[in-house]
C-alpha cells in the first residue's frame, strides 16, 4: 500500500494509467462535461466540502473532477470492497484529492476509510448504499448540524434511507438521485443489464445461449439483466415478491415462479433485489452440478455466501474471484465475486455513457442542495422534474439528437379541458 498525507492507495505509480482511462471515460460523458464547463465559470460549490462513498471508477473520477471544478473540496472512499479501480484511485491521489481506496479492502480498512472521509467534516455527503450516511448518524451526530444534505446513488441506499425516515432516525435532507428517470431508467436498466453480463462473461466465458437464467428481482435492474440474457438466447425465469412486477415479467414472456422451484431449473442465477438471502443454502443444495450464481445488487447479502462456505466440503479458486464450491451431494456451485457486485468486481461497472446521466444527477443534486440550504425538509427527496429533463436534454445534445417542440396550438390544447370530441 502507498500512503500519503491525504491518501491510501494500492500503488501510486499507477496514476498515469489512471489519468488516461479517466480521460477516455470523459470522452463519452459529454453531458457531464457541459455541466463541468458551467461549474468552472460559476463556482456554485465554492466553500463546500463533499464526502463521498462511491465506487472508485474512472466515471466516478469524472464526477470528482466536476465537483472540484465547481469549487468543492472532495474526499472519497469506496462503497464496496471489490469495486475500486486502483489506477483511478492513484490518479485522484496525484491530483490532490483526498482518497482512501483499494480493490480487495478488508472490512477494517473499509470502515477506517469511511471514518477518514467523515473526519474531513463534509457539508454534503454522496453515498452509494448508505454506509457513509449510516456511520455519520450512528457515530458522528455532532457533525450533522453543519451538513446541508446528501445524495444517494442506488436502490439499496434508498431502501435504507426510507427505513431511517420511518424510524425517525434521519437527521438531514437526502436527495434520491437513484429515483431520477435519467438514473434508474437508464443506469439501472441499461447499465446493470450490460455490465452484469460483462462480469459473468469475463469470469466464466460461459455460453449463455440455451441456458436457463434465473433472475431474482424484476425492478429496473432485473428487467435489464433479463432482456440481455434473452438477447443472447437464454430461457428466462424470474422470481419476485411483488405481484405487479411478477405480472410484468409474465407479460414480457418469462416464466415466473418461486425460488424453491427455480433452484432445480437454473444454470445461471443472478440476484438484483436489494434484500437478504434471496438465494438460501437450501436453494443451492437443490441446484444442478456446475451452476453459476452471482449478485448484482449492492451488498453481498443477497446470496447466503457464508452459508455456502460453511456447508461446502471443498472450495477452490478457478481464477481470481471465481470460486468452485463442492457440496456434500457432490454437486459443484460456481460463485462469482464472493457474492459481491459481479459487474464491478469482475468487470468495470456500467459504461461511461450511461454513468454520464447518473453523475449529471449527482452534480446537479449537490448544486440544488447548495442553492436550497436550510430550505429542504428532512426527508428522502426527489429532484424537480425540470432538472431531470435538463439532464436528458444535455445527453440528447451530446448525441446530436433533435426532437419536436410543441407549437402554441398544441400547448393550448394540452392546457385546456373544454375541447373534446
Amino acid at each position: 500500500m502507498d500512503t500519503g498525507k491525504n491518501y491510501e492507495v494500492k500503488d501510486i505509480n499507477l496514476a498515469e494509467q489512471g489519468r488516461i482511462i479517466i480521460e477516455s471515460a470523459e470522452m463519452h460523458m459529454g453531458a457531464l462535461m457541459k455541466i463541468r464547463n458551467r461549474f468552472e465559470n460559476e463556482k456554485p460549490l465554492k466553500g463546500i466540502r463533499i464526502g463521498m462513498a462511491l465506487h472508485v471508477t474512472k466515471e466516478t473520477a469524472a464526477l470528482v473532477r466536476t465537483l472540484r471544478a465547481g469549487g468543492a473540496e472532495v474526499a472519497i472512499t469506496g462503497c464496496n470492497p471489490l469495486s475500486t479501480q486502483d489506477n483511478v484511485a492513484a490518479a485522484l491521489a496525484k491530483e490532490g484529492v483526498n482518497v482512501w481506496a483499494y480493490k480487495g479492502e478488508t472490512t477494517d480498512d473499509y470502515y477506517r476509510y469511511i471514518k477518514n472521509v467523515i473526519e474531513t467534516k463534509p457539508n454534503v455527503t454522496i453515498d452509494d448504499g448508505c454506509d457513509l450516511v449510516s456511520e455519520i448518524h450512528k457515530k458522528y451526530p455532532e457533525l450533522i448540524k453543519n451538513i446541508i444534505g446528501g445524495c444517494e446513488e442506488t436502490t439499496t441506499g434508498i431502501i435504507r434511507l426510507k427505513a431511517m425516515k420511518k424510524d425517525r432516525a434521519l437527521r438531514y435532507p437526502m436527495i434520491a438521485v437513484n429515483d431520477n428517470n435519467t438514473k434508474h431508467l437508464l443506469d439501472n436498466y441499461l447499465g446493470t443489464g450490460e455490465s452484469t453480463w460483462d462480469g459473468i462473461k469475463r469470469g466464466t466465458n460461459v455460453l449463455v445461449s440455451g441456458k436457463t437464467v434465473v433472475v431474482a428481482g424484476y425492478g429496473s435492474c432485473g428487467k435489464g439483466v433479463s432482456l440481455r440474457a434473452k438477447g443472447m438466447g437464454a430461457k428466462i425465469v424470474v422470481t419476485e415478491v411483488n405481484p405487479f412486477r411478477a405480472l410484468q415479467a409474465a407479460y414480457d414472456g418469462y416464466s415466473v415462479m418461486p425460488m424453491d422451484k427455480a433452484a432445480h431449473l437454473g444454470d445461471i442465477f443472478i440476484t438484483v433485489t436489494g434484500d437478504i438471502h434471496v438465494i438460501k443454502t437450501r436453494h443451492m443444495e437443490a441446484m444442478k452440478d456446475g451452476t453459476i450464481i452471482c449478485n448484482s445488487g449492492h451488498f453481498d447479502v443477497e446470496i447466503d455466501y457464508k452459508g455456502l462456505k460453511k456447508m461446502a466440503k471443498g472450495v477452490r479458486e478457478i481464477r481470481p474471484l471465481v470460486e468452485e464450491f463442492t457440496l456434500n451431494n457432490g454437486r459443484r456451485i460456481i460463485c462469482l465475486a464472493q457474492a459481491r457486485l459481479v459487474n464491478l468486481a469482475l468487470a468495470e461497472g456500467h459504461p461511461s455513457e450511461v454513468m454520464d446521466t447518473s453523475f449529471c444527477g449527482q452534480s446537479l443534486a449537490v448544486e440544488y442542495l447548495a442553492k436550497n440550504r436550510g430550505k429542504l425538509p428532512i426527508d428522502v427527496i426527489t429532484l424537480p422534474d425540470e432538472i431531470d429533463t435538463h439532464i436528458a436534454e444535455l445527453k440528447l445534445e451530446d448525441y446530436g439528437i433533435e426532437i419536436d417542440e410543441l407549437d402554441e396550438e398544441q400547448k393550448k390544447y394540452l392546457a385546456s379541458w373544454e375541447e373534446g370530441t
